[in-house]
């Protein structure tokens, strides 16, 4: 399709063309960084507005009872829990996804008695291996990290694996895990399996229970659209949840937190694994971001994404043919809601997209990572920024001395 005009038609013919219109998205830019920052819901100042004024402002103290503050954390975790089939009770919001990581993954390993091993990738975000390495360390025992290339992680799993720790949809390529397959696997080995969801929960459909998962993480601020620093969630399977001792034994996850015992004794099921008290204000506009998600057929989210990805590769090999390799699965069944190129000057490159007000992201070493949030991305914004990303490969625009400036966050 070489005419904008039939790009345009495919937008008309959008299911989900009205869900744009939820957002507030700025007049001349191209957002493809949702899989990195969600955009803002319009809903969710006004929420957030209403808790200052009528909840903070005027009801102070009285809000935690009278405006249910002490139960968003699970509030809001059962209506994640319907976007990654979970059940209710299974999901709560606490914390950011390293520190749920952490809990959960100390969790599991209570759970694997004689198993030495954490399993995972080399690819996995580096905050997971990290948080990994640093449990592994403080616990000791023999236990160890052991990372292997993506496609041997399910013949890496053996009677030594206590859990195998996997990003479902990998943040530098966007190549995406069989999460069904590796979890029954991670199973017949006898391990458990620790998914994080990061960059998948909200952009497809997700079924946690019925491919039998274990633990699960995941952020707020990218497809549920929680705004930045978003709180975290994390999912326990129900049969797992009276056996975990929470190693973060806050005062939020005591039986009777008002009793103020000395002497800690955990609150039965999910709420547990609460710490400290929870950050109402952004719990407020995450929920905002997951009650617009609701709305949203996830089939009709799922096919989308892909078909925005596989029409912004073909434009990019019509455009710019030969200029970039292709950094994420050739098979878009087989990638998430992003599409990733290689470059060797990627750096500047994205530098010289986002001055012409079309945004993407870097990741190093020389990846430009398109992300696709098919809520609000239409296919004339793959069209428009592809013409862009020509016109700078053509005359070079992206050589300018500012494109080459590192900036803190890339």
């Amino acid at each position: 399709m070489t005419d904008r005009a039939a790009w345009q038609r495919l937008d008309a013919d959008d299911p989900l063309r009205a869900f744009r219109e939820r957002f507030e998205l700025p007049d001349g830019v191209i957002y493809l960084d949702g899989n990195s920052l969600g955009a803002l819901p319009r809903a969710t100042p006004g929420r957030v507005a209403a808790l200052l004024h009528e909840a903070w402002g005027r009801d102070l103290i009285t809000s935690w009872n009278k405006h249910g503050w002490i139960d968003l954390p699970t509030r809001v975790g059962d209506k994640i829990a319907r976007l990654i089939g979970a059940a209710p009770s299974e999901v709560a919001v606490a914390d950011s996804t390293s520190v749920n990581l952490f809990k959960l993954l100390s969790g599991a390993l209570d759970l694997a008695p004689g198993r030495r091993v954490v399993l995972s990738d080399r690819g996995n975000f580096p905050t997971d291996l990290y948080i990994a390495q640093g449990l592994v360390g403080l616990r000791g025992g023999g236990l160890a990290l052991e990372v292997v290339d993506e496609a041997r992680v399910a013949a890496a799993i053996d009677a030594t694996t206590a859990v195998v720790m996997l990003t479902h949809v990998n943040y530098r390529s966007g190549r995406m895990h069989d999460l069904a397959a590796l979890t029954a696997a991670a199973h017949r080995a006898g391990a458990l399996m620790l998914w994080d969801l990061s960059h998948s929960a909200g952009a497809m459909p997700i079924d946690l229970n019925a491919a039998g998962a274990d633990f699960a993480v995941g952020c707020g601020y990218k497809y549920l659209n929680g705004g930045p620093g978003a709180p975290a969630f994390l999912f326990i399977a129900a049969r797992h949840q009276a056996g975990i001792r929470p190693p973060l034994s806050g005062w939020m996850g005591h039986v009777a937190p008002f009793a103020f015992d000395h002497d800690y004794r955990p609150a039965a099921g999910i709420a547990r694994n609460l710490c400290g008290t929870p950050a109402i204000l952004s719990l407020v506009a995450l929920e905002s971001g997951v009650d617009l998600m609701l709305e949203a057929d996830l089939a009709a989210v799922r096919a989308k994404s892909r078909a925005l990805g596989e029409r912004f590769w073909a434009r990019v090999t019509e455009r710019c043919p030969g200029r970039f390799a292709l950094a994420s699965p050739a098979d878009p069944a087989a990638r998430g809601s992003q599409l990733c190129l290689s470059h060797p000057e990627g750096y500047a490159i994205v530098q010289a997209l986002i001055a012409r007000g079309v945004i993407p992201d870097f990741r190093a070493p020389d990846i430009l990572r398109f992300g696709f949030a098919p809520l609000y991305t239409r296919y004339v914004d793959i069209w428009d920024a592809v013409e862009q990303l020509a016109d700078i490969m053509a005359t070079r625009a992206w050589d300018a001395p500012q494109f080459h400036t590192r900036a803190k966050v890339t």
